[in-house]
């Protein structure tokens, strides 16, 4: 989303940034839809798969070079966690 290098924080391409609301979609749902199993996964929805983690923060309200800090507490696959 930030489009910046890791060493100097450099800017590459910021016209091909994205939106962290667009970052989401695109690993959720649209990757859901890309492998045809958007009927199974990529939302939370009645009928679907319940794959999904729980995160320390939402990344939608930190600031985007933060949201890499964000830890997973938990992990659940099909409704059940994995630890």
């Amino acid at each position: 989303m930030t489009r910046r290098t890791a060493g100097r924080g450099v800017v590459l391409g910021a016209a091909e940034r994205i939106t962290v609301e667009e970052a989401l979609r695109a690993v959720t749902i649209d990757a859901a839809w890309q492998l045809r199993s958007e009927h199974e996964v990529g939302s939370v929805e009645v009928g679907k798969q319940a794959d999904f983690v729980v995160l320390s923060a939402d990344p939608r309200a930190v600031e985007p070079e933060e949201i890499g800090d964000i830890e997973v507490l938990r992990t659940y696959l099909s409704g059940r966690p994995t630890s």
